[in-house]
């Protein structure tokens, strides 16, 4: 007999947005002259650039032709767009991040969801609260929380987000290994100071945890003073992973690019401590 994974039985009644859809398109029946601004899935409003239009048609006529087909692709990205990554979005902004530290992926969803499992199970998770619900469910499915209690899980720290914080949460109290952090916020829009995030690195390095650092949302800064990137901050090579995502950087939602920063120097350790 075939047993399942009796950790999915945990999650809650359903992913927060397929419900947000039901309920959305329940209120739309009922009032179907309201008008509905959508601020669930952050789904784009305007079709592809020019840009990426040309280069997937120069893309397609690649395949088309013995001469140019290129088949699957290098399992790390192709070098050009590593290497354009690393100077115009890490190097410009004085971060030492080389071309062979950045993964190019099929989401930023899929990266955070997939990269706790190189972690143990028994580590120690904070989450911001309120924050993407994927870093809590795959970390629930993984076997890393109790049950849901009061609309919380047992064994996950959560990091309160408040109007009277700014929606900026404060450090842990309690020792933590792994630590999501999502800058600016979604769902909430906030972001962190230099001097916050400094903090954070600073945390990690004396705690030797790990912070995931989800800044998909960085092109809507425009604050000149507020970083872009967390590797902005002197020490974050040696605790921070960062996850960017094209779909809100360049309308490319649905088109599946995206790409995962991580350091050489980053370090995490097994049983024989090494």
């Amino acid at each position: 007999m075939i047993r399942i994974n009796e950790n999915f039985t945990k999650l809650q009644a359903s992913y927060l947005f397929a419900d947000i859809a039901r309920r959305v398109s329940a209120f739309q029946e009922a009032n179907p002259q309201t008008r509905v601004i959508r601020l669930g899935i952050g789904d784009v409003t305007e079709p592809l650039p020019p840009a990426c239009v040309e280069a997937f048609h120069k893309g397609v006529y690649e395949l088309a032709s013995r001469e140019t087909f290129r088949g699957y692709g290098p399992e790390q990205g192709y070098a050009f767009l590593r290497e354009a990554i690393a100077q115009n979005d890490f190097q410009a902004r004085g971060c030492e991040i080389a071309a062979d530290e950045i993964f190019v992926s099929d989401g930023a969803k899929c990266d955070t969801g997939n990269i706790q499992e190189i972690f143990a199970t028994d580590i120690r998770v904070a989450v911001p609260d309120p924050v993407y619900p994927v870093y809590v469910d795959t970390n629930v499915m993984a076997g890393r929380t109790g049950p849901a209690e009061n609309g919380r899980y047992a064994g996950l720290v959560y990091l309160e987000c408040r109007p009277d914080n700014n929606y900026t949460p404060a450090l842990p109290s309690e020792p933590v290994d792994l630590i999501y952090l999502c800058f600016p916020n979604n769902p909430t829009g906030a972001t962190a100071s230099r001097e916050q995030l400094k903090a954070w690195v600073d945390y990690a390095r004396e705690n030797r945890a790990i912070i995931l650092f989800d800044a998909a949302y960085e092109a809507f800064i425009r604050d000149p003073e507020i970083p872009h990137s967390i590797y902005e901050i002197d020490g974050a090579r040696e605790v921070a992973i960062e996850f960017r995502s094209f779909s809100k950087v360049a309308g490319f939602t649905g088109t599946r690019c995206a790409y995962t920063v991580v350091p050489k120097s980053l370090k995490a350790w097994d049983t024989a401590g090494g």
